[in-house]
């Protein structure tokens, strides 16, 4: 079984969250922590395997306490927060987070997250060497798939390059947008143009220079930009 730590400052929201673990296969309740402080000092006491962690905690930031969760009892961490910034996103990636899962969600949606975490420990488990290959499909296990992206797609990179353009609010090349987002050009292109077939961003041509055109990417949920 996969002992989970719950940690959430509302009690009724760290309540359905311990229902909702109660609920998937693999998985036990280990404890409920309401602040940083007591996440910490439950993480020592009952070593779980992996803490649900919140980021709006009353004493502290979440993520300011990831290291000393992982250093005591090498806990894996799935931030649940109601944070949608690609600032939070791109420091829960930085700090190791293995899933962003955004509040309010459906238990589907958290169940299937925690599935994806138990095929990946048991995949882990089950290997001792492995080839590249191998190592992929262990990486990719932790990433749903909508039916509709394209294959190589994650919906994670998707929503971080997405809410760059919205935030941004007005017209980026892809360059700004590798930048902001924290990916490469490449990536960046490759999920503007994902945007734009999907019809979730606009793309321009601006003429002016010799040589090709600069192209500019905006959010269609956006304002219009002023050119």
């Amino acid at each position: 079984m996969i002992s989970v730590l719950v940690v959430d400052d509302d009690f009724r929201v760290a309540d359905v969250h311990r229902g909702f673990v109660e609920q998937c296969d693999g998985f036990e309740i280990a404890g409920v922590a309401l602040s940083a402080a007591q996440a910490i000092e439950l993480n020592q006491e009952l070593r779980p395997d992996l803490v649900l962690l919140d980021l709006y905690l009353p004493d502290a930031h979440g993520l300011e306490i990831t290291a000393k969760l992982r250093s005591d009892s090498a806990a894996d961490i799935i931030v649940i927060t109601a944070a949608r910034d690609v600032t939070n996103i791109k420091s829960a990636m930085q700090h190791g987070a293995l899933h962003y899962l955004i509040k309010p969600f459906q238990f589907a949606t958290f169940r299937e997250r925690l599935e994806t975490y138990r095929d990946f420990r048991e995949s882990l488990d089950a290997s001792s060497g492995m080839s590249q290959d191998a190592v992929d499909n262990i990486f990719g296990s932790l990433r749903t798939q909508p039916a509709h992206l394209p294959k190589g797609l994650s919906s994670d990179t998707l929503y971080v390059v997405e809410q760059t353009l919205l935030e941004a609010n007005r017209e980026m090349t892809s360059e700004e947008v590798a930048h902001l987002s924290g990916v490469s050009r490449v990536t960046a292109r490759r999920y503007l143009r994902y945007l734009v077939d999907s019809g979730r961003s606009i793309a321009t041509s601006e003429y002016g220079s010799p040589g090709r055109p600069k192209h500019l990417y905006s959010s269609v949920r956006a304002p219009k930009p002023n050119r």
